[in-house]
């Protein structure tokens, strides 16, 4: 695909090591592509101290050390100033006059520098009112799309209007980080990528990074020798923002071998999060000015809203379907008197309920089963085998016979399994789904993503020809939605079997308990006892260190001992929130992160709790990892009301996100940044709930203040 694995260089003799493409520093490439010009001048003074590309024949024979201002004929000061900073964020100078032509100039602001980008001006630029009466008539066909991939296609072709290129392609990654082309919109006579596969090697890890980063890159033509940055001594500076950076002689090499001469790739960008690509190829050299840049990432900004919209939709119709399965399969448990019973009766109703190609019931040894199955033999194995999957939770595989290699034998039948076990009755429930060969086109064999020479060098794939994989022992993926109506499903089966127990103990001891409200009721007097027992035994321990802090002259001991009572305060907090929930196995972070919150408001007071934000999407997670990320919340929580604003209060931001199968959830304030590298007990602690999580914490500039994000699996990848 086309991916900007990027350092300067010639394409010429290239060597690198086997895993260089996800080391290559690609953000300090120490050179631009010649068609533009670069100036970097100094943050404080705007004196420029650097630049790259033919500035003496183009721009003026003397400008190292002039003043940025002077040398562009505009106020930069003022225009930094008027637009603030963001990072990652450009901003639009003035046109600047050249020797013989004239430029567009786009502005990065860093720490310090303030880097320049000059590209030529197109004769005739489209005005403003153009531009966006084009982008509202594409928006329009986007808002009219039915689904998603019909979405993919008009936006395909929104896209090659736009550019201009020969080929344009809607790229998605997939879970495993390899892509496939959704959509295209090519000229006549052009081959088609149309529904083929990348591996997740054709793009780098740091190329995707950047890619949500800076939104639009382009390479005009392919056959160009790097500009490089002079003096000496800013080889190593930071391109990251630059539209003009030089690209990978691999990558160049890659395009070569594609037979493409000018590329230009556009990021979809949904929720922070890297969903595709709008790549687009031309035979010839071909170049995409910054106005037509930036209206391609505003329309990109727009496709990615009504992506999120169309899979929304598509999930909240899976919903209503399961539930509309489910208000028809759960009034009928408590007609019957016993689960095999109630299942020979409703055996259909549960299959399609799921989506199951067959179904069987096991208890013991006896089995009923409804539509394709494996032998009874084969379940009996199957129900004994899962038993070790899991005692309560349902357990789903699409590739079964990747877990159990006996199940090749049955795969045509049983390629998928769903299964439920029903602990009050010993039994368990089992859909199966049957194998569907899938044969997956790739854009090259992935197996021979790179070719090796006898001295290890790293070069490009050079075979882009269709070559189709017959992947088997597959079937169709079990969804969220899907899982989490299981677990319903067996709640109610469990109901049953309470409400039934209850009926006959009516019946036998002439006492009344109406419906499972009653032994809920228990549980919640239980579960409110041993949180009261364990509230108590916090605040006595707590009371303990109070008193030994007033006892102490030394500071430092006085230190250790508060900040010990403020974890206390923090896993009390947490306790009376998973003591409040009636859900056992799992819940919605957001109402919990909410009430946590509310609880966290109360504790630190008015001031705080005015200033305190949620923006909290939901996100059904399990309970003891809703416990662990809890426990992380208060902890950051905790460190910016003590550090952000030196005492005072302050806004704090707390977001929660969902992409995929994986989680964010954010703190951010606007106070004084990250200071010092001192790592206490709490901190510890966090970073060893994160790893237990299998997930990532990382700290970045909020500009101002600080923005702490953790990354984590929504579900237990351990």
């Amino acid at each position: 695909m086309n991916a900007s694995s990027d350092i300067a260089g010639s394409t010429d003799g290239v060597g690198l090591d086997l895993n260089a493409c996800d080391r290559e520093p690609i953000h300090i490439p120490g050179a631009i592509q010649p068609h533009g010009l670069l100036l970097v001048a100094d943050a404080a003074s705007l004196t420029v101290v650097a630049g790259a590309g033919d500035l003496e024949t183009r721009l003026t024979p003397d400008w190292l050390g002039r003043d940025l201002s002077a040398l562009l004929a505009q106020d930069i000061d003022a225009t930094l100033t008027a637009n603030g900073t963001v990072a990652g964020a450009a901003l639009a100078g003035l046109p600047v006059a050249g020797l013989t032509e004239r430029f567009d100039v786009t502005l990065h602001r860093t720490a310090e520098h303030v880097l320049v980008e000059l590209e030529p001006v197109e004769a005739e630029p489209v005005t403003a009112a153009g531009m966006l009466g084009r982008l509202n008539a594409m928006a329009m066909t986007f808002e009219r799309a039915s689904n998603l991939q019909a979405l993919c296609e008009r936006a395909a072709t929104a896209f090659r209007q736009l550019t201009g290129f020969d080929r344009v392609m809607v790229y998605r990654f997939l879970d495993d980080e390899a892509g496939r082309v959704m959509a295209e919109d090519k000229a006549t006579g052009l081959g088609t990528f149309l529904n083929h596969h990348f591996p997740a090697s054709d793009i780098p890890k740091q190329a995707r990074a950047l890619y949500v980063r800076n939104r639009t890159r382009t390479i005009p033509t392919i056959a160009y020798a790097p500009a490089v940055l002079r003096p000496s001594g800013f080889e190593t500076l930071d391109l990251s923002d630059v539209a003009l950076r030089s690209v990978s002689p691999i990558h160049l090499r890659y395009l070569a071998n594609m037979g493409v001469a000018a590329s230009a790739s556009i990021s979809i960008v949904k929720d922070g999060l890297l969903w595709g690509l709008i790549a687009c190829h031309h035979g010839s050299p071909k170049g995409l000015t910054p106005d037509i840049r930036a209206a391609s990432a505003t329309l990109a900004s727009g496709l990615a809203r009504q992506i999120r919209a169309k899979e929304e939709a598509e999930t909240y119709r899976e919903r209503l379907r399961l539930r509309a399965a489910e208000d028809a399969v759960i009034p009928k448990l408590a007609t019957e008197p016993a689960p095999r019973s109630i299942v020979a009766t409703l055996r259909d109703d549960l299959r399609r309920m799921l989506d199951g190609d067959g179904f069987a019931y096991v208890e013991g040894t006896i089995v009923d089963t409804d539509g394709p199955c494996p032998g009874k033999d084969d379940i009996l194995d199957l129900a004994a085998w899962a038993r070790t999957r899991g005692v309560i939770e349902p357990f789903t595989t699409h590739e079964l016979s990747a877990l159990l290699p006996r199940a090749e034998a049955y795969r045509a039948q049983a390629s998928g399994l769903l299964a439920l076990p029903l602990v009050d009755e010993g039994a368990v429930l089992l859909w199966f789904r049957a194998e569907q060969i899938e044969e997956v086109e790739w854009a090259g064999n992935p197996h021979k993503a790179v070719s090796v020479d006898p001295n290890a060098v790293l070069t490009p794939r050079t075979s882009f020809e269709s070559w189709t994989q017959a992947v088997s022992g597959r079937s169709r993926r079990w969804t969220r939605e899907e899982i989490e109506a299981a677990h319903r499903l067996r709640r109610a089966f469990h109901d049953a079997h309470i409400n039934q127990r209850l009926r006959l103990l009516n019946a036998d001891l002439q006492r009344t308990l109406a419906d499972k409200d009653a032994l809920i009721a228990q549980k919640d007097v239980l579960m409110k006892e041993v949180n009261h027992r364990v509230q108590n035994s916090l605040q006595l321990v707590a009371a303990f260190l109070s008193l030994q802090a007033k006892s102490s002259d030394d500071a430092k001991v006085k230190e250790h001992l508060a900040e010990a009572q403020a974890r206390l305060a923090a896993v009390a907090l947490v306790h009376r929130r998973l003591y409040r929930d009636d859900q056992v196995e799992s819940v919605d972070l957001s109402r919990y992160i909410e009430e946590l919150a509310g609880d966290m408001q109360t504790s630190l007071g008015e001031d705080w709790a005015a200033q305190m934000t949620l923006d909290l999407a939901p996100v059904l997670v399990a309970t003891d990892r809703a416990v662990n990320i809890g426990l992380v919340l208060t902890e950051l929580v905790i460190n910016a009301s003590k550090y952000a604003y030196r005492g005072d209060a302050g806004p704090i931001h707390i977001i929660l996100e969902q992409h995929r199968n994986r989680l964010r959830l954010i703190v951010a304030d606007q106070g004084v940044g990250k200071s010092g590298t001192r790592i206490g007990f709490g901190s510890r602690m966090m970073n060893a709930i994160v790893a237990g999580l299998s997930g990532t914490i990382e700290q970045d500039d909020n500009m101002p203040g600080l923005r702490v994000i953790l990354t984590a699996p929504v579900d237990d990848v351990r």
